[in-house]
């Protein structure tokens, strides 16, 4: 099992951008699929981004599309996500969280979770 720290978040107004991290310990990382998930306070926890194992191939949340950018450094154990042009219903914990599966936009198909980086987008 891999163990999962973020990092990155903070408070930032509507149109910023931010640089979320997530550091992954054990040797292998680079066998996982990762991905991003945020939840909002009173919402359910919700698919944002995910990666592939090689970083050849990401995929999306409908609501972050064209803003938001995922990427990995297996040589670093580290993925990260890049979100532009943040607006106020962006604002949420942001989790990192791996998978043995392929492609998976689902909570239950993701085995390891970091504990979450609060990111707070004023208006």
């Amino acid at each position: 099992q891999v163990q999962l720290v973020e990092s990155g978040g903070g408070l930032v107004q509507a149109g910023g951008s931010l640089r979320l991290s997530c550091a992954a310990s054990g040797r292998t990382f680079s066998s996982y699929t990762m991905g991003w998930f945020r939840q909002a306070p009173g919402k359910e926890r919700e698919f944002a981004a995910g990666i592939s194992w090689s970083g050849d191939t990401t995929w999306y949340g409908d609501l972050v599309k064209g803003r938001f950018t995922i990427s990995r450094d297996n040589a670093g154990n580290t993925i990260y996500l890049q979100m532009n042009s943040l607006k106020p219903e962006d604002t949420a914990v942001y989790y990192c969280a791996a998978s043995f599966r392929g492609r998976p936009r689902n909570e239950g198909d993701f085995d390891s979770w970091g504990q979450g980086t609060q990111v707070t987008v004023s208006s």
